[in-house]
């Protein structure tokens, strides 16, 4: 839901980008064993996370990074030596040799990366959340459709080894009528591991402040804003945009999922004075499908860590150990039972961890580049992915459960 200032403020940016990047044709044809010459927008660190990653992928070139502070630049080229360096991004976007971009920006910046970097006619690997709120969303999609651009979603756990078998496993027959799909994220750290601290080089010389609030409300420079960014309504949608979203995309991709019909989220911050969005929260997804979907977290207590999902059916259940392994009890067996014994009754399936995926969804990404096919993550998924969270965000501020409203495309 947005107030008539801000839907002005937006779309006069919308139209401003659109204007500066018209649509181009779409680069260069790769083939089957082509060079994929890739750039990085965004070089914090999960960016960096996702540079290296796609660095020990094979065939592929490192031509370029942007980031809107310069020591992000130099965190950059200690990598990637020979890569170019820009603060402002879109000089990046107008070398017509670069095949692909790597989106790693905050949250609140990614549709002004994403629209632009498709109009220049790149393939874009967009870090998740997609869409920060639905007038993004609507503009990402607008901008998609008909571009012919490969677009791959960050969320890994999709080019995992859990993700297709938790789809065939997921079936009437092993799992009966499923109802209930209970999922969570527990960590104990103060500010969920992600307060950072402020470089003595973190000032308005080094940081591009104007580039970085985008249509964000405007502040006067203030490094915490900036190095702490996850702590703020403006640019972020806090742990539910964090993990929730990984959740929720696994499982949407398993099962097929729409956009939930209706959504409640509440909680409180009850340990981190310094961050406005929540630090312990759980959200309820009323699923079209007739599936109770819920999610919890909390920064206070790991007793049980970053997620062992549980999808329930009246025949068996479905076990994902934080979104990589994956094992299958029958509805007949207890669940301490089945945690005995030494051979389930469908054969476990191993995990290869964060990394590995993240790797393999990078792999997935390059692939698709050439080949022209479908990702592991596409657009579409994304995008119920994202409107999903920010309908557990709006909940949560609002106070009330809400709604999507499909003939608007907004949360009502």
């Amino acid at each position: 839901m947005l107030t008539r200032r801000t839907f002005v403020k937006q779309a006069a940016a919308g139209a401003a980008a659109y204007a500066a990047y018209s649509l181009s044709p779409a680069g260069r044809v790769l083939g089957a064993n082509d060079r994929v010459r890739f750039a990085l927008i965004g070089a914090g660190n999960r960016g960096r996370q996702i540079f290296k990653a796609a660095l020990e992928c094979p065939n592929v070139e490192a031509v370029a990074v942007a980031d809107i502070y310069t020591r992000r630049l130099d965190d950059a080229k200690q990598i990637a030596p020979n890569a170019a360096t820009y603060q402002d991004f879109r000089k990046l976007l107008d070398d017509k040799t670069i095949d692909a971009v790597l989106i790693a920006t905050p949250q609140h910046q990614h549709v002004l990366n994403f629209v632009p970097a498709l109009q220049a006619g790149k393939d874009v690997y967009q870090e998740k959340t997609m869409a920060f709120n639905p007038n993004h969303a609507r503009r990402m999609r607008k901008a998609f459709e008909g571009s012919g651009r490969v677009v791959q979603i960050g969320i890994q756990s999709t080019s995992g080894p859990a993700q297709p078998k938790a789809s065939e496993y997921a079936t009437p027959e092993r799992m009966g009528v499923i109802t209930a799909l209970h999922t969570h994220h527990y960590r104990n750290a103060p500010y969920g591991g992600w307060m950072r601290k402020i470089p003595p080089d973190c000032d308005a010389q080094h940081i591009d402040w104007k580039a970085f609030e985008g249509e964000a409300d405007h502040y006067a420079f203030d490094p915490e804003r900036y190095i702490n960014w996850r702590f703020y309504w403006d640019y972020s949608g806090g742990n539910v945009f964090e993990n929730m979203v990984h959740q929720v995309g696994f499982w949407y991709k398993a099962l097929n999922l729409k956009i939930p019909v209706r959504v409640m989220m509440t909680g409180d911050n009850y340990l981190s004075p310094k961050m406005q969005v929540p630090d312990t929260m759980s959200a309820c997804l009323h699923q079209p499908e007739r599936i109770f979907f819920t999610w919890n977290s909390m920064f206070g207590n790991n007793f049980y860590g970053e997620g062992e999902d549980l999808l329930l059916g009246n025949k068996g259940t479905l076990l994902c150990k934080e979104l990589d392994g994956l094992r299958y009890v029958p509805q007949a067996t207890r669940h301490s039972e089945a945690s005995a014994q030494a051979v389930p009754a469908v054969p476990d399936v191993a995990g290869i961890g964060d990394g590995g995926m993240t790797k393999a969804h990078m792999q997935n990404f390059f692939d698709c580049v050439r080949s022209r096919q479908e990702p592991n993550c596409p657009f579409e998924l994304g995008f119920r992915s994202a409107i999903t969270c920010q309908m557990a965000n709006a909940s949560y501020r609002l106070g009330r459960s809400v709604q999507w409203d499909e003939s608007r495309q907004d949360i009502v």
